[in-house]
């Protein structure tokens, strides 16, 4: 976990707090002294008279308070403005600037007035030794100049030295800013293309993720970071190179989350959905990052994630696709030859901000996704997102040796972070393209086919805020439980089904449908619903929906048999989900 408060910035300049006030004490101890240079050096330069030292117990214990809140302010402005970055407030605003002066001045009066109160109480003249402290902070000042450019210019030759053969790089506006404690260097099995195809796409980028030879050769003359990746640099400055750890949440459970945020489109935006359908919006997060909702148009599709990211307070991202999408350029941006600048979209800039606040949930709205194929633009997300998490990294371009990125994207490489999700919309017209099976069985995909009927909520349901890590511990939690899982029972009742439509369909039920719902039921249940409605779900979408499109002799009468077997199994109007597919299909055949 990362420490807010105390990274390596943070510690370089306590260090050197407490350096100056070891070497303010070291001086204040050789001016109380004889014969020593630092007394030579005061009495021959700044005209210092030593001081009788009858008192010297007290202008130790002066040097020891002034030395001590030296530190202390130094620690108190560093928590400022690392308070003010993690936060999101402005670094130099005028609050900031007095709350700095504030501190200056507790810390005085706690060095300065305790040390006169004791004077005070044991009756000593305390102007001798004000003007002595005065005279050693002076002193240590001009020391402390002397000693830190003796050091810096030793390391300079040293340094310079050992790496003299090595290529030079003048720091100016590309410094590498300076991030949360460690930052591993990224993995390089980056992803390729989903069904990856050979050749170069749109700006001499791959379609299949990795960015061209003819483009490596071109960035060579990149300038500095700032030119070429102007809002990612930007967004660093923003937030000083550290990302913000933790985001504000409120207790809910999975079943108070679904019914209160039905009960919230319904008050508040005049929007009906029936329960199970939020039931398995929130459930299919759980078991996949990419969830399409699919239907008419009207049906509530675009708005079910837009209002729930505004019901959990979470940042949300509205792109429509376009019907020229051919590479993930359209939705990543792209190098351009002739402004030498990277092109950065929403998108992109949406994923960097997500990386600066990890516990937000970030959702981002594909609208009507197949107007374009799903499998061209979205190719590299939909293989990436089957990864282990610290695995989800795309390649934005190759980068020149040398060259400085922004601080989120390391040689290039953009992580996708765990709070991001994809939800896509897709409506069902002869105007857009057929989604493949190979999309499908990667996301969760929620079927809206008819507006459902207006209901009266009572009490006030108002919006709350939730974060990425209390939403994965209310999964977890969910997964924990037992009772939520699918036993040896459930597995055969559904295997028998399966079974048959392998048989006969030749439909693999695979390891990936397994896993989503090992995923989605136990959430589904702690929503609120039942393993039955949750397979019936999965098994209507990943499974029967497969057979549409079959006009063989034998489809139907084996269908018949299929909605035998599935009444048999579990009773009649229990899988209804099912039910009316297997009957659709029997329709149009």
């Amino acid at each position: 976990m990362r420490k807010t408060y105390f990274t390596r910035k943070n510690l370089i300049a306590l260090s050197f707090a407490f350096f100056y006030s070891f070497l303010f004490l070291f001086t204040g101890y050789c001016l109380t002294t004889t014969k020593n240079p630092v007394l030579s050096l005061a009495q021959s330069v700044f005209g210092y008279n030593k001081i009788d030292t009858e008192n010297a117990r007290f202008i130790f214990l002066f040097l020891i308070l002034v030395a001590i809140y030296i530190v202390v302010f130094v620690a108190a402005v560093i928590f400022e403005k690392r308070f003010a970055v993690v936060n999101g407030k402005k670094k130099r605003s005028v609050k900031l600037f007095l709350t700095y002066v504030l501190s200056f001045i507790v810390c005085g009066i706690l060095s300065f007035g305790v040390a006169y109160l004791i004077y005070v109480i044991a009756n000593v003249s305390f102007m001798p030794a004000l003007s002595f402290i005065g005279t050693t902070l002076l002193i240590t000042t001009v020391m402390y100049v002397l000693v830190v450019a003796v050091l810096v210019g030793i390391l300079l030759f040293v340094v310079n030295f050992i790496l003299v053969d090595k290529p030079f790089r003048f720091f100016k506006n590309d410094e590498v800013p300076e991030l949360d404690e460690e930052l591993d260097a990224p993995e390089q099995d980056v992803v390729s293309n989903f069904d990856a195809t050979e050749g170069t796409g749109k700006y001499g980028i791959n379609e299949g993720g990795i960015v061209g030879d003819n483009e490596v050769r071109k960035v060579e003359e990149l300038g500095d970071r700032e030119r070429v990746f102007p809002a990612l640099s930007s967004m660093d400055e923003e937030y000083d190179g550290y990302a913000i750890d933790k985001f504000e949440t409120d207790e809910v459970t999975l079943n108070d989350l679904a019914s209160n945020f039905r009960d919230y489109l319904a008050k508040t935006e005049k929007l009906y959905y029936d329960i199970e359908t939020i039931r398995f919006f929130i459930s299919g997060l759980a078991a996949s990052h990419f969830m399409i909702l699919e239907g008419l148009s009207g049906t509530g599709k675009s708005s079910l994630p837009r209002y729930f990211a505004k019901y959990v307070s979470a940042n949300l991202l509205f792109v429509p696709v376009q019907a020229t999408w051919r590479d993930k350029t359209s939705l990543i941006g792209y190098f351009n030859d002739f402004s030498k600048t990277y092109t950065e979209t929403e998108f992109l800039l949406g994923l960097y901000h997500g990386n600066y606040n990890p516990d937000m949930l970030h959702f981002f709205v594909l609208d009507e996704m197949n107007i374009s194929r799903v499998e061209y633009y979205f190719a590299d997300f939909l293989s990436v997102l089957e990864y282990p998490v610290d695995q989800w990294k795309l390649r934005i371009m190759h980068l020149p040796y040398n060259f400085v990125p922004p601080a989120k994207l390391m040689e290039g490489i953009l992580q996708i972070p765990e709070n991001s999700y994809f939800v896509g919309t897709a409506n069902k017209d002869d105007s857009t393209f057929t989604i493949t099976d190979k999309v499908y069985d990667r996301a969760i995909t929620i079927d809206f086919e008819e507006r459902n009927e207006a209901f009266t909520v009572k009490g006030d349901v108002s919006p709350i805020k939730l974060s990425q890590s209390k939403l994965k511990a209310l999964f977890d939690d969910a997964k924990a439980e037992v009772k939520n899982h699918m036993n040896t029972s459930d597995f055969e009742k559904l295997y028998k089904v399966t079974d048959y439509i392998s048989e006969q369909f030749d439909i693999v039920f695979g390891n990936r449908i397994l896993n989503q719902i090992e995923q989605l039921i136990p959430v589904y249940v702690a929503c609120g619903g039942s393993k039955e409605e949750a397979i019936d779900f999965l098994l209507s979408r990943k499974v029967i929906s497969k057979i549409e499109g079959r006009f063989e002799d034998y489809v139907k009468g084996a269908l018949k048999e299929l909605l035998g077997i599935i009444n048999d199994t579990y009773g009649a109007g229990t899988l209804v989900r099912s039910e009316k597919t297997i009957k659709a299909i029997m329709k149009r055949l």
